[in-house]
């Protein structure tokens, strides 16, 4: 997993509408390029970590896996989350159909994902589920609590760095602003690629 940071979707760059280029390019650039390189850095100092002296009190080879967990799924999240960026806001698709099934209706879902969004400290996760063969949207309050079995398929990062310099403290302005830029396209290729259509 470990190298360099995926750029920003060239139709970030400018940003859109209700997320600036500076809050993008500041999120991008410093936070999410800032855990890559952690990533590889711990990944190196555990290639030569020596293992013998692994302890549940401390150890740190300890501190190296627990760190690499979470450097892991920030990495994953913030390429999701800038994926899931740069679209109408459209829900579109075979996923669309499926979110109706799952949730009762779009508006029901919508409403729900804002919801979470509101009340998580960190992330809001539209996943597929592959225990109950549902979409779910979960709440996260930090990179290494999760569904085990699920599949991120939209990504919306509700820590304060991804919209402080836009919106202040005004949560949630920035979700409808994020909700409006919503990249349905994104979401329907990432659902194919995880194989969730059968």
């Amino acid at each position: 997993m470990a190298g360099e940071a995926k750029p920003l979707k060239e139709k970030l760059k400018n940003g859109v509408e209700g997320l600036s280029a500076r809050q993008l390019a500041e999120h991008h650039g410093v936070l999410y390029a800032g855990y890559v390189k952690k990533l590889a850095e711990i990944e190196a100092k555990l290639a030569t970590a020596d293992l013998t002296e692994a302890n549940a009190t401390y150890s740190f080879v300890g501190e190296l896996k627990r760190e690499e967990s979470f450097c892991t799924n920030a990495v994953t999240l913030h390429e999701a989350y800038f994926d899931s960026l740069g679209g109408d806001g459209k829900p579109s698709g075979r996923l669309a159909e499926m979110i109706a099934r799952d949730f009762g209706s779009v508006e029901r879902w919508d409403a729900d994902f804002r919801a979470a969004g509101l009340a998580a400290r960190g992330w809001v996760v539209l996943a597929f589920n592959w225990n109950d063969m549902r979409l779910h949207d979960y709440s996260l309050d930090i990179h290494t609590h999760g569904a085990w079995g699920a599949s991120p398929i939209l990504v919306l990062d509700v820590y304060e760095h991804a919209y402080f310099l836009d919106y202040g403290t005004a949560r949630k302005k920035y979700i409808d602003a994020f909700m409006r830029n919503a990249d349905w396209a994104a979401a329907n290729a990432r659902a194919e690629k995880c194989g969730i259509y059968g």
